[in-house]
Parts: structure tokens; sequence; C-alpha cells
């Protein structure tokens, strides 16, 4: 039986709660002072606190700021008749669970104690993250035990030991950048400057300047003699961010630079020589862009020296726990506390599809430290989008472990079971059966019983949507059937292979299923 403590000086609130609790599973015991409250914590040991505001002696802020010394982790609501937004305010930065205005109302009341309750639950089955990183990949941010990153890190030490031009590719919020600072840290040039431009960020008429420099008098706005990053860079390594939005003119002068190492100041005609490694990255295929003429083939072999390709996150899953070790430490270090997460909402961040990549999964775990109201990270801190993401992919990934229906008995079975108007016994099974080959619309003669049931499925799994989760099942089978063979897979859908790989993306389909 769950315990909740009652700390009010009102004898007829403490009467209230005894009504409204009477004959539920919970055990209520009450104090009349914030002292008293304090006292029987260490006794009772108590699930959840619900506290008044304005008492006498301590008051419910001092005596919440007390409890958080007793057990961080207990959750306390606080409760007050004059409710202000400065309380409210005070009340959730000292970590109260939430806040509540008398007189409540009843149902309200006891929907709020469930949800605290359960999330005492939630918070004594999660223990914070033990380390698993050793300090200097902490202090590198490079991040990693996953195959595509033990290729990034050979690649790193090989590089690291010459002065060679290298290309990072890879979609955006994978960490490009760190790893051209983990090149440039263990280097040759580690004790020189380290330079990064967003080729992306600073206006065409602008990137020349701030790359080369400029003259006194060079253009309007220049009042006075500037060097550019190249210079200030001299034996150094300078890192050029999102490089294929470069604009030709600017490729035509890095492109020099890289073969002889000389530029000319914007406005002037004396030729300077520079020692500078270049280290570039991109999250375009610069291949289709030399092809399209937007980007010289010259300059692009010119830095395709090397190529360190950083994989999306959704084909390193594996690495997800690392990094939110890495990055609640890293929150925590900021002064936020260190926090601790729940297996299921690890489980959560590891079937997401990641879009964003790394970006996105530290930005949600900054979130989810601001707005959790205790000691861990639980499910519903995070973004209600990853959540809706994850759970209406839940029901078909589920479903692809269990065995398909391929024996003829199965076969006959399933196909009588096509035609039956009703099935309540119909489960999340039914659908990979549903797709399996074995039901042909050639000998069915129409699809529209098919259709039906994965309707009556949808509805006693509350509400799946049904499109979504038919469409990653068959974009699955269809790669499986072809081998992973996506322009086969294609016309076998029907569609154009542009908007397979959309579908792709979009459902955060696997490596392991031979796409490429």
């Amino acid at each position: 039986m769950e315990k909740l403590l009652l700390i009010d000086d009102e004898v007829d609130v403490q009467y209230s709660f005894r009504r409204i609790f009477d004959g539920s599973d919970i055990e209520l015991h009450t104090a009349s002072s914030g002292e008293e409250g304090l006292r029987l914590i260490p006794k009772v040991k108590p699930d959840l606190v619900l506290s008044d505001i304005r008492m006498a002696g301590l008051n419910g802020l001092e005596t919440l700021r007390r409890i958080r010394q007793l057990d961080p982790q207990l959750p306390v609501i606080l409760m007050t008749a004059y409710g202000t937004t400065q309380t409210a305010i005070e009340a959730m930065k000292l970590g109260a669970y939430d806040y509540l205005l008398k007189p409540f109302d009843v149902p309200r009341l006891k929907q709020l104690v469930a949800n605290a309750l359960k999330a005492a639950r939630d918070t004594r089955q999660t223990v914070a993250i033990r380390p698993q990183l050793e300090q200097q990949d902490y202090e590198l941010g490079v991040i990693g035990r996953s195959a595509p990153m033990q290729e990034v890190f050979k690649l790193i030490g090989q590089l690291a030991a010459s002065d060679a031009t290298a290309l990072i590719t890879g979609e955006s919020g994978t960490g490009k950048e760190l790893v051209a600072r983990s090149i440039f840290q263990n280097s040759r040039r580690a004790k020189d400057p380290f330079m990064a431009i967003n080729c992306a960020a600073i206006p065409e008429n602008l990137l020349e300047s701030e790359l080369f420099g400029h003259e006194k008098g060079a253009f309007t706005g220049a009042t006075a003699q500037r060097p550019g990053r190249f210079e200030q860079c001299h034996r150094g390594t300078l890192f050029l961010d999102e490089i294929g939005d470069m604009p030709p003119a600017t490729q035509t002068k890095i492109l020099r630079v890289l073969q002889n190492g000389t530029f000319e100041r914007v406005g002037s005609n004396t030729t300077l020589v520079v020692d500078v490694r270049i280290i570039a990255a991109t999250n375009k295929p610069l291949e289709e862009a030399v092809a399209r003429k937007e980007f010289r083939e010259d300059l692009f072999y010119r830095l395709n020296v090397v190529r360190v390709h950083m994989a999306p996150l959704r084909e390193r899953q594996g690495d997800i726990r690392l990094l939110v070790d890495f990055f609640l430490r890293k929150i925590g270090g900021a002064g936020n506390g260190s926090k601790s997460i729940g297996e299921k909402t690890l489980s959560v961040l590891e079937a997401y599809h990641w879009p964003g990549n790394i970006r996105e999964l530290e930005n949600v775990l900054r979130r989810a430290v601001v707005v959790s109201k205790g000691a861990a990270i639980l499910e519903n801190d995070l973004p209600p989008e990853i959540l809706q993401s994850v759970r209406s992919a839940q029901p078909v990934q589920a479903s692809r472990s269990l065995p398909s229906a391929t024996s003829p008995a199965s076969a006959g079975h399933l196909v009588q079971g096509l035609s039956t108007p009703a099935d309540p016994s119909l489960s999340a099974p039914s659908v990979e059966a549903a797709l399996a080959p074995t039901v042909d619309p050639a000998i069915t003669g129409d699809i529209r019983p098919l259709v039906l049931q994965l309707f009556r499925w949808a509805r006693l799994q509350g509400g799946i949507k049904v499109l979504p989760a038919v469409e990653r099942e068959l974009v699955i089978e269809a790669l499986k059937e072809t081998q992973g063979n996506q322009v086969q897979a294609a016309k076998l859908l029907g569609i154009t292979r542009a908007t397979l790989r959309k579908r792709v993306d979009k459902f955060g389909i696997r490596r392991e299923l031979n796409v490429s």
C-alpha cells in the first residue's frame, strides 16, 4: 500500500482528505506543521507529500526546501488558498511536483495524486547511468562505440598524424565540427589556432572578406585594413563548415590556397603566403552538386583527399545510451544538477528515428532536465511528438518479432478470417499475417475484407493510425522482397525511388534491412 503524507494545519482539510481517500489503496498520514511533517518523513517513508503553503512555523516553501535535502526524489505537491504568480514560480523552482489551489476539485486531486505516485514508482525503478566513458571522451565530446564510429575514430587517428585535407560529410547535427576539432586537437598543429567559419551563415559579399581580409577602402564600410581568417590561422587549422553553400567565385580562391598557399586581400595586389590546414564539412552530396555545375569539380577533388562520413543517429542506436550519459553530465555540470533516467525513457529514445540527429537528442535532454519534476527523467518529460512517433510505430514493430502465418493451415485460417464480418479475437499478430504473401488479392477476389480487418485491429489497439503503420510495413517488406534494391522495391510498391527514399527517412528504417 502506498503512503501519502498530508501537511496542513487546518483540521477540516485533514478530515476532507480522510474522507476522500477512505477505502482506497492509499495509506494516509497527517501532520499539522512543517516541523512535524519533517519528523514523520523518516519514520513513515511516504511515497508522496502534500503540503499547505501558509502555515505557522515553517511555511510550505521552506518545508519543501528541507524535504529536498532529506530525499531529493520524494514528490511534493504544494497547496494554497492564496495563489499568486510568484508563489507558483517559486514552488516549481524548488522542485515541487505540482501546485494546487484550494478549494480543489476532488477528481482532479485524485488524478494528480495518482500521477505523482506513478512518477514516484517509476523513479524508484530508475538508477543513474553508470559512467560508461573515459574522462577524455567527455572532454572531446566525440562519443560512440558503434561500428560506424569506430571507423571515424580510426580516420581521426590517421588524419591527426598528417596534414592531409579532410572532407567530413553527413546530415546536419551528426557532430561534424566535433570531429574536425578532434582531428585538430590530436595533430601536430594542436598548439596553433583553430578557427571555424560557416560558409552558409555569411552573406556572399562578405564571405570573401571574412576569409581573405580586405584593405582600407576596398568597399563601402572598409574603414581599416583587416586580416582574414587565413592570415589569423597561419600554421593552424581552418574548418570550413557547409562548404557546399560556398559561392563559385570564392570556390576559385579557395582552390588557389589549397594548391599553393597564396591569396590576396580584397582590394590588394600583394600576394600573401600562408600555411593553413583545411578541414571542410557539408551535409550536401557534393558529387551531385558537381554534376549540376554548382560546385567546382577540381575543388571537390582537392577537398576529398580523405573523407570522414558521419552516420546518422538512427544508424547507430547503440550509441544513444552513451550520448545520454554524456549530455546529462554536461547539462548537470551547467548547474542543473545530475539527473537519472528511466529505463522506459531510454527505450523510447532508442526507438525514435532522430531526424535532427545528435543535436536534436541534446536539445530533447536539455528540455527534459528543465521540465522533469523529480530527480529522474521519465517518459512524460519527453516532447509529445517523440512519444507519439514511437508509440504509433510500436504495434507494427512488435508484431515483426512474432511468427507470421506462412504454413498452408495458417494461410487457410487467415483467408477464412478475412471473409468473417467481425473477429473480436483479432490482435497485433494478425497485421503481420494480413500483410504476409499468403494472402493474394487475386485469390480472395476483393481486398476490402483485408482493409476492414485492419480497421478492426486498429480500434482494438486503441485507435492506432492504420495508414502510417501499414505504409511502413509495406516499405520494409518490399525492401526485404527485393534484397534492399530500392529501384525494384519502388516498382513493386508503384512509387518512384525518390518517394521510397522519403518513406525510408520518414519511418526511420535502418540499415539492418539493407537500405542503402
